[in-house]
């Protein structure tokens, strides 16, 4: 798939997926993530290394974790330099209310919203992508 960096097909092609679990970030200091956990995310900052894992998995890694979240993958494969593309899903998002920590993945990006709320962010995107698709 060619990465899309145009916003209107971007926006057409959202196709948001909504993961079942609940995940949390985890802040391990300098230390490396636990043998056999298995993380969706390892990030180094040079306040110590941070990971995203299930919180079944944490809790039994003994791991303290913060911000129980839902994950949303969207479908549109857009290029890591697209502009606007994350602006506009977070101010869909913020418009009802609902924080987002967003990566972006070399094919993808995705969305770890407040556990609770996955279901909200969903409608709010498939209807974000069907209003594009409307305009289109």
């Amino acid at each position: 798939m060619t990465p899309e960096k145009d916003l209107g097909r971007l926006l057409a092609s959202i196709e948001p997926e909504l993961h079942p679990g609940t995940y949390v970030f985890c802040a391990l200091g300098d230390d490396e993530p636990p043998a056999g956990l298995a993380f969706l995310m390892l990030f180094r900052e040079p306040e110590g290394v941070t990971v995203v894992v299930r919180a079944e998995d944490a809790r039994s890694a003994g791991l303290a974790c913060e911000f129980p979240c839902e994950w949303i993958t969207l479908g549109a494969g857009s290029d890591l330099a697209a502009v606007g593309f994350l602006a506009e899903i977070t101010a869909t998002l913020a418009a009802t209310a609902i924080g987002a920590n967003v990566v972006s993945a070399f094919h993808h990006d995705h969305l770890f919203v407040p556990a609770g709320r996955g279901g909200d962010a969903l409608a709010a995107l498939e209807d974000l992508q069907r209003a594009q698709t409307d305009r289109g």
